[in-house]
C-alpha cells in the first residue's frame, strides 16, 4: 500500500502554481524582451551560474504576479556559493511589490549569515506605485548596508533602472552595467512631469553619463559581457570576510622571473610618458589583469591581478593622463578600491610614478583636497599587505597617498635608482624661490641622487634594478602571506573618511 496517489492532486497544483512563476511575463513580453537581444531573468541566472547550481526560493511568493518581479536563490560561481537576485523586467516592468521586497531582504540576510558574496541583476522600475505604505517591513538596502565589508557584494545593470532598484547598484562594492543600461533616481517621464524637462533614458543615465560620474565602474558590451565580468571579478575575492583569497595552482606563469622588458617601457627621464598599463602586463603573472573603473578618474589605474599566483589589487598612477596627477575624481576611485580590497584580504601593489596633487583653480573647486584625504585615510587604515614601488618619481602628499610614508605599515618599498621625491620638484622649487641658474643646477642634481641619499637612510628597504620588479615583489608578497596565522576577519575601521 503506498501513500503516493494521495499526494498527486496537492503535487500537480504545486507543479502549476511553480509553472505559473517560471512563465514570467508571459510569451508575448519575453519575444519582445529576446528581440532587444537581452537575455530574460532566469536564462541571466543559467548563464551566469555554474550549471545546475541555481536553486530557487520565493517562487509562489507574487500569487499571479510570476515571482513578484525578482527571480532569487542560491548558486555557485566557479564552485563558490552565493546568493543571486535578477529583477523580471517582463513581469510589471520589474517592479518591486511588498513580496518582491521580502525576497530582496532574504537574499542579503542569508548572504551575510551564510558569509557568501551577493548579486544583483537589476533591470527595474523601483517601487511598485499602490498608494499604500508597507508599514514597518524592512528594506533590503538595510540588510544589503549591513553586508557590507563583511561579504563581496556586486550588482549588474541590464536594463534601465530607477528609483529604490536603483539604489542597489552604487551601495555594493563593485558594478557593471551593459550598454542597454541605464541608471537614475527617477526615469524621464517622472523627470518630466518634476522639472519640466524633456531627456530620454540613455541621456539621463546611460552608460556615458553613469561611468562618467562614478555611479557605474565597468561597462560590457551586452548581458553576456556583463554576466561573464562578474563571475571574473568574483574570482579574485574570498567567498567573505572570514576567508581569505584562494591561490591560483602553480604554473609557469606564477614563477619568478626577471622583468628586463621594463628598461624599454620606463624612460628614465621624468616628464617623458608612457603607458602604466605596460608595466602591469609585465609585473604581474598574465597580462589579463582586470581593471576596475576604467572610464573614471584614469589618472589613476585600479585592477585586480594574480602575482605568484596570489590574488593581488594594485593602484598606480597613470603617466599618459595629465602626466600621474591625482585629481580628485582619481583619489576617490583609489580610496573606494583600497578599502574593498583591504576588507577582504587582498594585498596591495602601489606603483607609484606622480608629480603630486593636481594643482589649479579647477582642481581646487573638485575639492581634491579632500579627495585626496580620503586616499590617504584609507591606503593608511588598511591592514592588509602593502607593497610600494617608486618608479621614477613621488612629490609631496602623492608619495603619501601611494604609501610610500615611512612606518605607514607597508610589508616593502622599493624605488628604482633615480627616483625622486620630496615636497616638490626641483624645477618647481626653483620657480616657486625664483633660484638662479647656479642654485637650480645644484637643486637637479641633489634630486637626481635623491635616491641613493633616501636607501642610505632606509628610507626604502631597497633600491632595485627594473628588471628585478616582479622578484623583488614577489619575495615579499609570499614573506608577508605567511604572516597569516590567525583566522581571517572582518576588518574593523574607526577612521573618520574626509
Amino acid at each position: 500500500m503506498t501513500n503516493e496517489q494521495d499526494w498527486k492532486e496537492t503535487l500537480e497544483d504545486l507543479d502549476l502554481r511553480r509553472e505559473r512563476s517560471r512563465a514570467m511575463g508571459g510569451p508575448e513580453r519575453l519575444a519582445k524582451h529576446h528581440g532587444k537581444g537581452k537575455l530574460d531573468a532566469r536564462a541571466r541566472l543559467e548563464y551566469l551560474l555554474d550549471t545546475g547550481s541555481f536553486r530557487e526560493f520565493g517562487t509562489l511568493v507574487g500569487g499571479d504576479i510570476a515571482a513578484d518581479g525578482i527571480v532569487a536563490g542560491s548558486g555557485q560561481i566557479n564552485g563558490t556559493p552565493v546568493m543571486v537576485g535578477a529583477e523580471d523586467f517582463t513581469t510589471l516592468a520589474g517592479s518591486i511589490g511588498p513580496g518582491g521586497n521580502a525576497k530582496r531582504y532574504r537574499l542579503a540576510e542569508l548572504a551575510l549569515r551564510d558569509r557568501i558574496p551577493l548579486v544583483m541583476l537589476l533591470e527595474g522600475a523601483g517601487f511598485r506605485p499602490s498608494g499604500e505604505h508597507y508599514g514597518r517591513t524592512p528594506t533590503d538596502l538595510l540588510a544589503q548596508a549591513q553586508c557590507s565589508g563583511k561579504v563581496p557584494t556586486v550588482a549588474g545593470l541590464l536594463g534601465p533602472s530607477a528609483g529604490h532598484g536603483a539604489l542597489v547598484a552604487p551601495v555594493c562594492d563593485w558594478t557593471i552595467m551593459s550598454r542597454e543600461g541605464a541608471i537614475f533616481t527617477a526615469g524621464p517621464p517622472v523627470v518630466k512631469e518634476a522639472t519640466g524637462e524633456e531627456i530620454s533614458k540613455e541621456d539621463l543615465g546611460g552608460p556615458s553619463v553613469a561611468l562618467a560620474s562614478g555611479v557605474i565602474h565597468n561597462l560590457a558590451e551586452d548581458d553576456e559581457g556583463v554576466l561573464d565580468d562578474i563571475r571574473r571579478y568574483l574570482s579574485f575575492f574570498p567567498p567573505s570576510a572570514w576567508s581569505y583569497p584562494s591561490s591560483l595552482p602553480t604554473s609557469e606563469a606564477t614563477e619568478p622571473r626577471p622583468t628586463p622588458e621594463l628598461l624599454d617601457i620606463v624612460p628614465r627621464g621624468n616628464r617623458r610618458v608612457y603607458d602604466m598599463r605596460a608595466v602591469l602586463d609585465v609585473v604581474f603573472d598574465t597580462s589579463d589583469w582586470f581593471e576596475v573603473q576604467p572610464k573614471f578618474g584614469p589618472a589613476i589605474i585600479c585592477g585586480l591581478a594574480h602575482l605568484g599566483g596570489h590574488p593581488v589589487a594594485v593602484v598606480s598612477n597613470q603617466p599618459k593622463v595629465i602626466a600621474g596627477s591625482i585629481d580628485a575624481d582619481a583619489a576617490d576611485k583609489a580610496a573606494h578600491f583600497i578599502t574593498v580590497a583591504d576588507s577582504f584580504h587582498l594585498p596591495i601593489v602601489f606603483l607609484a610614478d606622480n608629480p603630486g596633487m593636481l594643482p589649479g583653480s579647477r582642481s581646487e573647486k573638485s575639492g581634491v583636497l579632500r579627495s585626496g584625504a580620503r586616499m590617504f585615510a584609507a591606503q593608511t587604515a588598511a591592514t592588509t599587505l602593502k607593497l610600494h614601488v617608486t618608479l621614477r618619481k613621488a612629490y609631496g602628499f602623492g608619495s603619501m597617498v601611494m604609501s610610500l610614508l615611512g612606518f605607514d605599515n607597508q610589508s616593502a618599498t622599493f624605488a628604482y635608482p633615480g627616483a625622486t621625491m620630496g615636497a616638490m620638484s626641483a624645477a618647481a622649487l626653483s620657480r616657486a624661490s625664483n633660484a638662479a641658474e647656479d642654485v637650480e643646477a645644484k637643486l637637479r642634481k641633489a634630486e637626481v641622487e635623491a635616491s641613493f641619499r633616501s636607501a642610505g637612510s632606509l628610507g626604502f628597504d631597497d633600491l632595485i634594478h627594473p628588471e628585478e620588479t616582479r622578484n623583488a615583489l614577489l619575495s615579499a608578497l609570499q614573506r608577508g602571506i605567511y604572516s597569516r596565522q590567525a583566522a581571517a576577519e572582518p576588518v574593523y575601521r574607526t577612521v573618520i573618511t574626509p
